[in-house]
């Protein structure tokens, strides 16, 4: 039988040793590497990722000693009793197939405590303490602690290590003279510069051996000032092979860059040319990464030749099974990767255990399972959302009986409405992914269906799903033909005029702000050329000036709310959503107060001022409110419900907890 993804599944022979396909699962910090049973439940993660099928698992990053800490709490990886513990997580791995590489990551000035070193003493703009330069002798220890780490990974059964020389870190701040204003042997000029990186290198293939994968996170666009060229790149690529490493794995963008790298906004394989550059200039295999999240683009990317390997990280959040089913060419069983961030980075970022928005059991594997009901009831689920269909597919696979009510005549709830946001276009996604899990799960879906008590009295259960309804708020004249809620616009999709005004600058008006001043055919070249991304790298980071945007439309994006505008919920995601309506034009408005709506636009009081702002449109985006008014009639019957998702509580959309709140119900019925 003819492999679905000839290229994608083909092993890799690595020499003295062979990956049973080109797939890398790419270093995600879960939080568990420092949490209380952490290895027990981080070994019960990357079992469910070897056993569906990944080629190899990269670990997220333990650094090699205490100051290259990226928290004072963060983990370390240089002892034996390290090795000892991390037996669980390897044997866990290899008992399901899987191979698995241990990342050494030294933080330098991004680290998160007054003992932070770099190659000079300078801050980064992300960072509270400004580091220490290193010193010859801390430098010489660091490389040998690097070596040190390598071997007891081997001792702990890794297969190998990824040294993490990207992103910004503490290896690429000595390769870019951004970071290094050093005049001793480790900096001025280039081969200088980048001797940390390739004395590591050999530290580790000294002490780990000749059959031991070496991975080194190279980064190959910098996205900052004064980084790398591409000619850089090259001259450090083949210097890295002549010390030893066995794969370079691409790394884009440092934590400083502001510029959009992995977030739902970015292309897929938006990156992918970055990576096919260097084919041709070393022998060893290059993986290429970012906003790779389906068996067909990674397929695609390795067919063209643009590399030898995948990395997808977050991908393996969202469907343990991917590379299984990609096997099985079932590709659209997959629980694509939707690239939100809301529960795996924002998470990580607030010091939260990671998980995943669309799969909330991932990092969760031992807590949250699914287990056949002892008494298996009928239940009924009113809404066709996702929290509807997260529980009716949890409970349905526990075995109860499900019937699920949807008013309209689709199923995916508020997400139909955000994949038409541009950047969201992924959204779509979920929704093919959780209708075809209810098909598949034997539901019953009764559609164009208003649902009353009469409809309810015999099920054992009831779930009540219904969503939200946007908050019309009590501005004089909000019935004017010139306002329109914004489900209302986004369903029907109006001709707009030259002028919009948008009442409310929460998550929901930043998506129509950036629906309306979207430009049109807009390719992966406009979009590169937006964030001012050199193809060629010939520019010093891969940067060049961004061109001037010229405005399309007038908007005025407006909050009741003083302070900051536009930055919307994201902890990871909310910067690039500003600067992207700044660059648009979009005027970003707090502290309004809003007087009426009539024939002249829109009246506004600001900083004591009386203001007309002349809009063709106003477009009300002033939060939501729960639709829940059946509930109170069940209880009068008597029939007692359980309430999720935006019925139980509005606030900002909240598919994350909307969809945790299903299966959490689902397995606890």
């Amino acid at each position: 039988m003819n492999s679905p993804y000839p290229h994608l599944l083909a092993p890799l022979d690595l020499g003295f040793t062979q990956l049973k396909n080109r797939v890398l699962m790419g270093s995600m910090h879960t939080g568990l590497e420092e949490s209380n049973d952490g290895f027990k439940k981080l070994a019960a993660f990357y079992a469910e990722r070897a056993k569906g099928g990944v080629g190899l698992i990269v670990t997220g990053g333990f650094s090699p000693n205490f100051r290259g800490r990226l928290h004072p709490l963060s983990a370390q990886f240089s002892s034996g009793r390290a090795a000892r513990a991390h037996r669980t997580i390897t044997d866990a791995v290899h008992e399901n197939g899987g191979k698995i590489a241990l990342q050494l990551l030294h933080a330098g000035r991004y680290a998160m405590h007054p003992f932070a070193l770099s190659a000079s003493d300078m801050r980064s703009p992300i960072s509270k303490f400004a580091p220490s330069a290193m010193s010859e002798r801390q430098i010489l220890n660091t490389i040998k602690d690097f070596g040190k780490s390598a071997e007891l990974a081997r001792e702990a059964g890794y297969d190998g290590v990824e040294i993490m020389g990207s992103e910004g870190y503490l290896i690429n701040q000595f390769i870019c003279a951004r970071s290094n204003t050093r005049y001793d042997r480790w900096g001025g000029n280039y081969e200088n510069r980048i001797r940390l990186a390739v004395e590591v290198v050999k530290a580790v293939r000294e002490r780990a051996g000749r059959d031991f994968i070496i991975i080194f996170r190279l980064s190959m666009l910098d996205l900052v000032e004064q980084g790398s060229t591409h000619d850089e790149v090259v001259e450090l690529a083949k210097a890295l092979e002549k010390a030893g490493v066995t794969i370079i794995n691409t790394g884009i963008g440092w934590h400083e860059a502001r510029v959009p790298t992995i977030a739902t906004q970015v292309p897929r394989a938006a990156f992918a040319w970055v990576t096919e550059r260097l084919k041709g200039e070393v022998s060893v295999p290059l993986v290429t990464c970012n906003r790779i999240n389906t068996p067909e683009v990674a397929e695609n990317i390795l067919a063209s030749g643009q590399a030898d390997m995948v990395s997808m990280a977050r991908p393996f959040l969202a469907d343990a099974e991917f590379v299984a089913k990609a096997e099985q060419d079932r590709s659209d069983d997959i629980n694509t990767c939707i690239a939100c961030n809301q529960a795996c980075l924002d998470h990580v970022f607030k010091g939260k255990r990671a998980s995943c928005l669309v799969n909330p059991q991932a990092c969760y594997e031992t807590e949250l399972v699914v287990t056949p009901a002892t008494n298996k009831r009928r239940v009924a689920v009113i809404g066709g959302g996702m929290a509807g269909m997260s529980f009716a597919t949890t409970a349905a696979e526990r075995g109860f009986e499900v019937v699920l009510f949807e008013k309209r005549d689709t199923l995916g709830g508020q997400f139909n409405l955000a994949m038409q946001i541009p950047g969201k276009e992924e959204f779509k996604e979920s929704i093919r992914y959780f209708t075809r899990k209810v098909e598949q799960s034997g539901i019953e879906v009764r559609l164009n269906t208003e649902v009353d008590a009469e409809l309810l009295k015999d099920f054992d259960e009831v779930v009540v799903a219904t969503g939200v309804k946007p908050r019309i708020p009590a501005i004089q004249g909000i019935d004017h033909p010139k306002a329109i809620d914004y489900q209302t616009f986004i369903r029907e999709q109006p001709e707009l005029g030259g002028r919009v005004a948008i009442v409310g600058a929460g998550g929901i008006g930043i998506d129509v702000a950036t629906m309306i001043t979207e430009p049109e055919n807009h390719t992966l070249d406009d979009w590169l050329k937006d964030w001012g991304i050199d193809k060629t790298i010939s520019y010093e980071g891969g940067l060049h000036p961004q061109p001037h945007y010229v405005a399309q439309r007038q908007v005025w994006l407006l909050q009741r709310r003083a302070g900051r505008v536009g930055k919307g919920p994201g902890k990871t995601t909310g910067w690039i959503h500003k600067k992207t309506l700044e660059k648009r034009g979009v005027e970003l408005l707090g502290g309004v107060a809003y007087e009426k709506i009539d024939d002249a636009g829109l009246h506004i009081t600001l900083e004591g001022q009386h203001h007309i702002l002349p809009a063709d449109h106003v477009i009300v985006c002033a939060g939501q409110e729960s639709v829940n008014g059946l509930v109170s009639t069940l209880e009068e019957q008597g029939i007692k419900a359980h309430v999720i998702g935006g019925a139980e509580h509005a606030g900002e959309l909240d598919a994350k907890r909307a969809i945790r709140q299903g299966v959490k119900l689902a397995i606890s019925l």
